[in-house]
């Protein structure tokens, strides 16, 4: 049975409308409340939010509800998402929530839950608190105003948000990053807040962008949504930086740029990570773990060092169950979520990936342009297509024609990956080609035939 609530990163939607109305979010808290009851040996929490306007009240209402059902609740403030994830599993909690709508503009927002041991929640847990959370809806449950004034009045722990930067220096304890200048974008959000104490404590020399968060301008022409506009900064400096990281609002993925400002996308670290991993035996069955959404250059590029690529369904989630299904320890994603499983990360962090690049060119002496040179992307299209309901696209006939007249006159020289977004109302059309205006015409023939179908006025 389909979940209702949650998509593949959490509960998201519009901040102030179901689900993410004060009344559902106090039942979302109450429900996660009494399975960490149920389920987790330490009845505590620990929350952390990103930079939007409505993080503060949603934390609030959730906090109320975890309160409501007798759990301990930890605020670490602003805080990216895998810091929080870190949390969970190094502060004796049995659960870390995040508020956050990642990439999403600042008037959505989300709930993203990570059990005690720092992964986020399995299918079946999220279909047993939609479950509770219906039950308390329908029983028409109220929020205590009490208890999420209570939260509100608690402070973000600076001890916490310091264990989380120690670890991360941690984690390339041992290589001299000082020599290296870099320009980092945090996109206006959660990395703000953490970013530069994470590149002073590692000896990195840093400038920062979009650092000035104000509640409305989370991802707005800047972070990884927009890699071009470090990639250009960068360019303007001629020369005098190394390379520029750009991270999304809760600073889960980063993209770069090299020192000549081309764009850096997921599919180039995991390359370079996954061969410098494999030079030192930490590449677990030389096996790496992407997405059908990776291109095939990269695929065939790891073929070369003899590293075999798998792919699985997009979703740092479903990534991370096929690394551990195989043991796999690098995966990720295009978009910039990359899962390092050499140490004990659970899950995507920007930061944590931002520092593995940076260790590789200074183990390597290499600039980041030498070391993905190689990598020969096929030309590759991604369009979004805003549908007002979610039908099985093979259902369509006109779609499913598209798509199949499309793959047929591929012949294995491209790839059509055509799904629907696990958090937003859009269809998401790739077409891979090996020659750019068949790619583009094809791209437009699926496109045209969901709009017909699909698409919203």
């Amino acid at each position: 049975m389909a979940r209702q609530l949650f998509g593949t990163d959490g509960i998201r939607g519009v901040a102030g409308q179901y689900p993410l109305d004060e009344p559902t979010v106090f039942a979302i808290g109450r429900a996660l409340g009494h399975w960490l009851r149920s389920a987790a040996e330490h009845k505590r929490a620990v929350i952390g939010q990103d930079t939007r306007d409505s993080s503060q009240w949603i934390a609030n209402a959730v906090a109320a509800g975890l309160l409501a059902a007798g759990v301990e609740v930890k605020s670490a403030g602003v805080i990216t998402t895998p810091g929080v994830a870190f949390l969970a599993r190094n502060d004796a909690s049995g659960a870390g929530i995040v508020i956050s709508a990642s990439h999403n503009p600042w008037m959505d927002n989300g709930i993203k839950v990570f059990s005690a041991d720092g992964f986020k929640l399995p299918d079946d847990v999220e279909h047993q608190i939609e479950a509770e959370i219906f039950q308390q809806l329908g029983s028409k449950a109220a929020a205590s105003s009490e208890t999420a004034a209570l939260f509100c009045s608690l402070p973000g722990s600076t001890e916490l948000h310091r264990d989380y930067v120690c670890w991360l220096a941690q984690q390339v304890a041992g290589t001299d990053l000082s020599s290296l200048q870099v320009l980092v974008d945090c996109a206006n959000g959660a990395a703000s807040a953490v970013a530069p104490d994470v590149f002073r404590a590692c000896g990195v020399q840093a400038k920062f962008l979009h650092q000035a968060p104000d509640g409305h301008n989370i991802n707005h022409e800047c972070g990884a949504l927009h890699p071009e506009t470090v990639a250009r900064a960068v360019a303007a400096e001629k020369g005098q930086y190394d390379l520029g990281i750009t991270f999304d609002g809760d600073a889960d993925r980063a993209l770069f740029s090299d020192a000549a400002g081309r764009v850096v996308n997921g599919d180039a670290v995991l390359l370079l990570a996954g061969r410098e991993m494999q030079a030192r035996g930490a590449l677990i069955g030389s096996l790496v773990v992407a997405t059908t959404m990776s291109n095939m250059g990269l695929e065939i590029a790891l073929r070369r060092s003899g590293i075999h690529m798998l792919r699985a369904p997009v979703g740092d989630k479903y990534v991370l169950e096929e690394m551990l299904k195989h043991g796999s320890t690098l995966g990720g994603e295009q978009s910039g979520h990359v899962i390092f499983r050499d140490g004990d990360a659970t899950t995507g962090d920007g930061l944590l990936t931002a520092l593995r690049v940076l260790q590789v060119m200074a183990r390597t002496g290499k600039p980041l342009a030498d070391l993905v040179s190689d990598l020969k992307v096929f030309p590759q299209v991604i369009k979004n297509v805003r549908v007002r309901e979610k039908k099985p696209l093979m259902e369509i006939p006109a779609v499913a024609a598209a798509i199949t007249a499309a793959e047929k006159e591929l012949n294995g020289n491209g790839r059509v990956v055509v799904r629907y977004s696990g958090t937003e109302a859009l269809a998401r059309v790739m077409v891979e080609a090996d020659d750019e205006a068949k790619m583009r015409r094809l791209a437009n023939s699926i496109v045209s035939a969901i709009q017909d179908a699909l698409g919203t006025s």
